[in-house]
């Protein structure tokens, strides 16, 4: 976020713990989706479900220490594909845990925990362990308005994406890693 202020990333790390999400947290997670996203946009229940259990270790959790509830989380889907189309979110069985591309279906922080750099700390963090993980790219899409923070994130603005979901206009962005 343009106005976001960053806190040190020893305070993220003493107020959250940032780890893979639990089965248990799906529902939390799918409460999180609606209340981020529009409802045209948003990941349904099922469908959060159907990629926590598929694929937890593409999810990314900040959870607040003091509550023990997920205060955000970034989540998407490894696959040997190189283009983002409209099926990763609504088809996790497209998840391929040897590819080398993911893609990123939501970055989801809860209003009470935006303007200190999690959002940032998500991506950063989400990239440095996928980068280790043998990933080569990073790829999302994003709003108009949201194209300069994913810029100062490091992605790399593609252009407008092939994607329709929920009936928008989205760039697709990419990071290589």
């Amino acid at each position: 976020m343009e106005d976001e202020e960053n806190m040190d990333g020893n305070m993220l790390e003493e107020r959250f713990e940032f780890r893979e999400i639990r089965p248990e947290e799906a529902e939390q997670a799918a409460q999180i989706e609606r209340m981020c996203f529009p409802p045209n946009e948003a990941c349904t229940e099922e469908m959060m479900y159907r990629r926590v259990h598929r694929a937890p270790e593409q999810f990314l959790t900040a959870v607040d220490k003091k509550s023990g509830k997920l205060a955000g989380f970034l989540n998407g889907l490894s696959t040997r594909e190189l283009r983002f189309r409209d099926e990763f979110f609504t088809d996790e069985t497209l998840h391929a845990p040897d590819g080398k591309t993911v893609m990123l279906l939501g970055l989801d922080v809860l209003p009470e925990y935006r303007g200190i750099g999690l959002a940032r700390r998500l991506v950063c963090e989400y990239a440095r362990r996928e980068r280790e993980r043998g990933r080569r790219l990073l790829l999302l899409t994003c709003l108009p308005e949201k194209v300069g923070m994913y810029e100062k994130f490091g992605f790399l603005d593609n252009g407008i994406a092939d994607s329709s979901w929920g009936g928008e206009a989205w760039h697709e962005m990419e990071m290589k890693l």
